[in-house]
């Protein structure tokens, strides 16, 4: 019982004591409830901890004893009826006591409407609108391919999934009227508040006139209170629900945009033969023509979105850039749900399976991670773009390579080192210059992510052969970076790796390489051994000072002059002598002419007279001075 975190009803409790059943996912919390006919909690698959929802049919309540039939017909329309509008069904557990129905994770649209209250109005009418295109798809699907009714389109039968689409549910009436096991026509009022979403012909005659009406008119009458229910959530609803049923008028729209209203009207027809079914509405709102009341589906934003999404892959051309010039004009003004969990995937899709441009997808997807909540940006972001690095198209990997800067601080060292960088540094070898580049330049990125081994191993021996590179720009970026890579290296790699590079550099035959060997040099003055300095970088630097260019011989110079001002801050902290021979430490006072640090030369002619006076020379433990005549 462990894995329950809140049992919340009494039914699921006593379902796994009494039962003894193993549920196929984790209770959580309580989301929403229909009075007591059903309760909404999320929960979690218990195979592979996915997110869901279960619905907890409650058979043991007093009042839901009667229900019992709606409660069985709810799970059998869900399993069998199938459609992308249409609530997802997963599983089920069933006894005596109650029905836990596990679909996808949803919420229900009243909560969602509460929540969308402080959006922008044009982006809340925006998604209003899309949501009703969605109901009405799933309608004509029941009403047409299903030849049924559902009897029950209200707000608490629609849910919104964690990317902001509306599904259908409720099947708890849904029938077919040649169906034996039909509810709605004997049990439809059994339903909580069943009159709110009734048509007028059933207030009057009630539920079993269904049977002879078309399977539409009753969900065309509901699917116009659903529409007022949505835009108008505070007001009562329309005068027409009640007898005498007069027609809407202007003034009571409300937030119903004008030019979904004369649907709106035909919506809630008290004439039957007269109403407008679901369908109806779809085809005029989808409609291309300019008339009035006409197009406000297809011209909707979401709607053209998502419309392109569903079939991208198979699109031409032209259509795909249509599409992302949309995405990329309006990025910011979308829902950050459907950014998450529909426009990304749908992108990263597209990259992966080679159905779009990968230079404009991946900067695409970046931007629209800046809205992606923290939380979800490593899943939605960084997943999908790290599993592109195995991609064989070179296109996509320059993409990659180029976006890296925006995306290269939420890669944690693990991932770096087991999935980017086995595929990363098959670009140092790659036959096509660019990719060898830009490999070069994003090493600069996730170095400090690399392991130690990589680092101080494989890393420098891709970079010791592109030393070597034909491309000009491609040494001197590597000579760049190796000196930045200096002080991160070891310090046995940093004695043998770091002065032969650099050096190296220095005899490139392009300036700019052997400028970038001397800052290298410069960059790194700091990882090199006193001695080093003394007996190796100064020789090596020096050389540059009489270079052909001008560019060159400047840093040199002041590369030399660096070195030198460290050698003399070192000197400075030296004693005067080392010497312990017999009679050494006063040599300098015995030797005529001798260096003292008051007789110090500073100048070549100075140095010369002073070395034709005097030489020393050394026999045993004793010196000698041969003085020149």
């Amino acid at each position: 019982m462990d894995y329950l975190r809140s049992f919340g009803s009494a039914a699921v409790s006593t379902l796994v004591q009494k039962s003894g059943l193993n549920l196929p996912f984790s209770l959580g919390v309580k989301v929403y409830s229909c009075e007591t006919f059903w309760t909404l909690y999320d929960a979690t698959k218990r195979d592979d901890g996915s997110l869901v929802s279960v619905f907890e049919y409650d058979l043991t309540h007093p009042l839901n004893k009667s229900t019992m039939p709606l409660a069985r017909n709810s799970l059998r329309k869900l399993r069998t009826i199938r459609h992308p509008d249409v609530l997802r069904f997963i599983d089920v557990v069933e006894s005596d006591s109650a029905i836990c129905i596990m679909t996808e994770r949803v919420r229900p649209l009243p909560l969602a409407l509460s929540q969308s209250s402080s959006n922008a109005p044009r982006e809340r009418e925006d998604w209003l609108i899309w949501g009703l295109h969605r109901i009405s798809v799933a309608l004509a699907f029941l009403n047409d391919s299903a030849s049924s009714t559902h009897g029950n389109v209200r707000p608490n039968a629609v849910f919104i999934t964690p990317s902001g689409e509306w599904k259908l549910g409720g099947f708890e009436v849904l029938s077919n009227p040649k169906d034996d096991l039909s509810v709605i026509y004997t049990m439809g009022g059994l339903m909580p508040d069943a009159m709110a979403c009734a048509p007028p012909e059933v207030k009057k005659e009630g539920w079993s006139t269904l049977k002879d009406a078309p399977v539409a008119a009753a969900d065309g009458y509901a699917l116009g209170l659903l529409l007022h229910a949505v835009f108008n959530p505070t007001h009562p609803p329309p005068p027409t629900a009640q007898p005498p049923h007069p027609p809407p008028q202007v003034s009571s729209r409300g937030a119903i945009p004008l030019s979904v209203f004369s649907s709106f009207k035909k919506l809630l027809n008290p004439n039957v033969k007269s109403r407008m079914s679901p369908k109806d509405l779809l085809n005029i709102g989808m409609a291309e023509s300019d008339g009035e009341g006409h197009g406000f589906f297809v011209q909707n934003r979401l709607v053209k979105v998502c419309a392109g999404l569903d079939g991208f892959t198979l699109s031409s051309e032209s259509d795909k850039a249509s599409l992302l010039r949309t995405l990329k004009e309006s990025a910011s003004s979308f829902p950050p749900e459907l950014v998450s969990y529909r426009i990304l995937p749908c992108l990263a899709s597209a990259l992966e399976f080679g159905g779009a441009s990968a230079a404009t997808i991946v900067p695409l997807v970046l931007q629209f991670g800046k809205n992606v909540a923290p939380d979800d940006y490593g899943s939605v972001i960084v997943t999908p773009l790290v599993k592109l690095f195995a991609s064989a198209d070179r296109g996509t990997r320059i993409a990659l390579l180029d976006s890296l800067p925006d995306f290269a601080e939420k890669l944690d060292k693990k991932t770096v080192v087991d999935k980017i960088w086995p595929n990363l540094q098959t670009g140092f070898t790659d036959t096509v210059a660019v990719i060898r580049e830009a490999t070069v330049r994003a090493i600069v990125l996730l170095s400090p992510k690399l392991s130690d081994r990589i680092l101080n191993n494989d890393l420098l021996r891709h970079l010791a052969r592109l030393q070597s590179d034909p491309e000009a720009s491609i040494r001197t970026n590597t000579c760049i970076l190796i000196g930045r890579l200096g002080p991160s290296l070891g310090y046995n790699t940093k004695r043998k790796v770091l002065i032969p590079a650099f050096s190296m550099a220095l005899k490139d035959s392009f300036v700019h390489a052997r400028v970038a060997g001397i800052m290298a040099f410069m960059a790194t003055a700091e990882c090199f051994e006193i001695d080093d300095v003394a007996g190796r970088v100064v020789s090596a630097v020096v050389g540059a000072t009489l270079d052909k260019e001008k560019l060159v011989r400047d840093q040199a110079f002041k590369a030399v002059e660096l070195f030198v001002k460290r050698l003399e801050a070192h000197a400075s902290t030296m004693p005067e002598t080392a010497s312990t021979e017999d009679g050494g430490d006063d040599l300098p006072t015995r030797l005529p002419g001798a260096y003292t640090q008051a007789s110090l030369v500073n100048s070549a002619t100075g140095a010369a007279a002073a070395l034709t006076g005097w030489a020393v020379s050394s026999l045993g433990k004793k010196a000698r001075l041969i003085c020149f005549r």
